[in-house]
């Protein structure tokens, strides 16, 4: 790839040929203010935010399209270039409305921090603002306000190139010129959402997210999204201990810089949700009790040690972390001394051009590497169920996941003798429960997922729990401290009584008289390390931000 040297603002640079001046400045660390760019968009020019000098060019270039050239010398910061950006905002601000005590885009928009850095502070403009329609629904998950559209073009772009429908357009002329859905079209394709993150000013926003919150109020957590194997990155935006909104966070290898509307609505309201399940559950003379851990660990542990080893079946879950997994499929091999262990597959529709993937499940690819799977003549899960229906399989032992939903299932857990289930929510599989072991939904816990790529990712807590509020006043620091811990990042908002699975199953082990003495996440993730050899070599540091692939695998693309 041959290179060419250029010098931004008095420094050489060497860069690649192909890269245009903004490409080249991004690259060392020189920032070039723009509106219509963005690194995953075709170039459309039409902000002339980004205006440069070039030196030996007649009139200044606009950087998001003008190609390096050997021996170029660029000014992104003299007198000239900051006057004709004074120049282009105070063009984009004469009918821009002042909304930005009551926009939701406040503390995250280019519009307000340039209007701070470039524009001169006034306006020579006496006359009439152009109205434009407010408050425009334009599709069930994106409103629209026309009057702070600055006709970027970038969602337009967006629809057209990465969803693949075009389903937005500008009509009009001049400072009439409107933002508007497609004749016939609404903005409901898989992806609208993804408007909103790269919307430069207020005008489209979030439905769901509108007036909930100030962005400066919110904690923000890195972390992977539950809705399909893809396993997208996100950032989880917390308030009061209370999930408001998923955005995706960069990632090439996995989602670029976008996620689905399925990911970004539907995977978190369970957490927020009055079905959650605050604490374990114990059934009583038919119904569901409240009661301590140590009562319902007991519970388990003496069911299970009730039966013969063949009539007990457990099965992990795709929806829980490779921690989870194989803590669970340790307690099944060692403890339980059972072969019967697989988990249930989750397989929707089919896989799409974009992002979105058949498979429903997060962890589907995790939780066959660390072993959960039927083994010397064990049961799949189909055979499981079939088992129970006969009768040969009398308990069932069963991680995060709403197996009732599947055909068929549900009348063979009426079958049951004795059926425990971890839950994060109520739901058809907890009604056939005889205790209900409250988990850690992945917004709660550390551990990690493995994608359809085997990419292996982090999760993080972005709310707590009571167990980790107890935690924290166990630890030696002032009340003060302890004070801004709790209320700082996760504000006042409700905990709940729940537990990581890996943790309950723990416990379930030491109350079996087995021994598995993990402190946290990291002691699991470290032992899957050192006993599954595609995972040999990786460290929760190595997994990082981005990921690692798990060795010897074959990519997916």
């Amino acid at each position: 790839m041959p290179n060419v040297k250029v010098t931004l603002d008095g420094i050489q640079y060497e860069v690649d040929n192909k890269k245009t001046i903004i490409e080249a400045a991004r690259e060392n660390g020189v920032s070039i203010p723009h509106f219509c760019y963005h690194e995953k968009l075709s170039v459309s020019g039409n902000c002339r935010m980004c205006l440069v000098e070039v030196e030996k060019m007649p009139k200044l270039a606009i950087a998001c399209m003008t190609q390096v050239a050997d021996g170029m010398v660029v000014h992104t910061r003299n007198e000239r270039v900051i006057n004709a950006r004074e120049a282009v905002m105070e063009f984009i601000l004469i009918n821009h409305p002042l909304d930005c005590p009551i926009c939701d885009e406040a503390g995250e928009c280019k519009l307000q921090d340039y209007s701070y850095k470039y524009s001169t502070g006034f306006s020579r403009f006496v006359e009439d603002k152009v109205h434009k329609p407010k408050r425009v629904e334009i599709g069930p998950r994106v409103m629209l306000d026309t009057e702070r559209c600055i006709m970027c073009s970038r969602c337009i772009r967006f629809c057209d190139e990465i969803a693949g429908v075009h389903q937005l357009e500008f009509t009009q002329r001049g400072d009439r010129t409107e933002l508007t859905t497609f004749p016939g079209e609404k903005l409901d394709n898989p992806y609208s959402m993804n408007v909103v993150d790269i919307c430069p000013v207020g005008a489209l926003t979030n439905k769901d997210f509108r007036f909930k919150s100030r962005v400066w109020e919110m904690s923000f957590t890195e972390s992977v999204c539950t809705g399909c194997a893809r396993g997208c990155n996100i950032e989880i935006g917390v308030r009061n201990n209370e999930i408001l909104r998923l955005n995706p966070r960069k990632n090439d290898d996995v989602n670029s810089v976008w996620m689905c509307d399925h990911g970004r609505m539907d995977t978190w309201k369970n957490v927020n949700a009055d079905t959650r399940i605050k604490s374990p559950k114990i059934r009583k003379d038919g119904v569901l009790v409240e009661v301590g851990w140590d009562e319902a660990i007991a519970k388990v542990a003496s069911e299970l040690k009730s039966f013969n080893r063949s009539e007990i079946a457990v099965l992990g879950s795709a929806m829980a972390s490779n921690e989870d997994n194989y803590i669970f499929a340790k307690f099944a091999k060692e403890v339980l001394g059972t072969r019967n262990i697989d988990f249930a597959r989750h397989h929707v529709g089919a896989d799409d051009n974009v992002l979105i993937r058949a498979d429903k499940t997060p962890n589907a690819s995790g939780a066959e590497e660390v072993g959960v799977a039927p083994h010397d003549g064990g049961m799949s899960f189909e055979q499981i169920i079939s088992a129970i229906k006969a009768g040969k399989i009398k308990a069932l032992y069963s991680l995060e996941d709403d197996l009732a939903t599947i055909p068929g299932v549900a009348e063979a857990l009426d079958q049951l003798e004795f059926f425990a289930v971890h839950a994060t929510n109520h739901c058809k599989t907890t009604e056939h429960a005889d205790v209900i072991l409250a988990a850690s939904t992945y917004a709660e816990k550390n551990g990690t997922w493995t994608n359809f790529q085997h990419r292996v990712q982090r999760i993080r807590p972005a709310v707590t729990t009571l167990e980790q509020d107890r935690a924290l006043d166990n630890f030696k620091m002032s009340r003060w401290d302890k004070f801004a811990a709790h209320n700082d990042k996760w504000g006042k908002g409700p905990r709940r009584d729940s537990r990581p699975s890996w943790k309950i199953v723990a416990s379930v082990a030491g109350a079996l008289g087995a021994k598995f003495k993990y402190n946290n996440a990291d002691d699991v993730f470290n032992e899957i390390c050192q006993k599954v050899e595609s995972f040999k070599g990786l460290s929760y540091l190595k997994v990082g931000m981005k990921g690692a692939v798990l060795k010897k695998q074959t990519v997916v693309a």
